[in-house]
């Protein structure tokens, strides 16, 4: 049985979650949590392996139901190798991204539908549901132009940024689905106020945890 907290960040590329996940993390470390950050895709040797197929800008003719495969593959591999272990161990873990992603990217903007995805993800994650998830709010275009300013964008991100609003179109729907769990956090903020708000959703949390 799940002991530990499970956290996910979920947005565009662009719309700081690094940045908040290091902060959140130093700050659960400052009330004495063990706290542990893993990203998707990827977090273990063998998920860094499927990531590079899924972002690989060469692979422009990959199916969608390929591209949500790959994704549940490595999510499987990050879950059962990092992610259980951890929490059963009463840790906390920090991911960036979780199945979320998966509904919005292929659920809402490749069309596949959320029972889909999220009949595949079952399996992929044992039924495994974050505690709380951060919802990283920002406009698309901005999220976009500051990814891009980082660097050469990937197969997802070279998709544009009408691809990108409808990802973000997805995510909006999804806060609207899950309202309980997904807190939704303005990221066009300055980086202290973001994280003022995460932690004041963080503390309510931890008061229902005993870790």
């Amino acid at each position: 049985m799940k002991k530990g907290l499970f956290i996910t960040f979920e947005g565009g590329d662009g719309s700081g979650k690094t940045t908040q996940i290091n902060l959140l993390k130093d700050y659960l470390k400052s009330k004495n949590i063990e706290a542990i950050t893993v990203r998707e895709p990827g977090g273990v040797s063998i998920s860094e392996k499927i990531r590079c197929l899924i972002l690989d800008n060469q692979n422009t003719d990959m199916d969608k139901i390929t591209e949500m495969l790959l994704y549940a593959a490595a999510r499987a591999q990050l879950v059962s190798q990092v992610i259980l272990p951890a929490l059963n161990q009463g840790r906390a873990v920090i991911c960036d991204r979780f199945v979320d992603s998966s509904y919005v990217y292929q659920g809402f903007a490749r069309g596949l539908g959320i029972d889909v995805v999220q009949n595949v993800n079952n399996i992929a994650t044992q039924k495994l549901v974050p505690d709380i998830t951060f919802f990283m709010d920002i406009d698309p275009t901005t999220a976009m132009n500051r990814r891009l300013n980082c660097g050469n964008p990937d197969r997802l991100e070279s998709e544009g940024v009408s691809f990108q609003e409808k990802v973000y179109e997805g995510y909006i729907e999804l806060s609207k689905m899950f309202p309980n769990r997904i807190k939704t956090i303005n990221a066009s903020l300055g980086i202290e106020e973001i994280f003022s708000d995460i932690k004041k959703h963080t503390d309510i949390l931890l008061k229902t945890f005993e870790i």
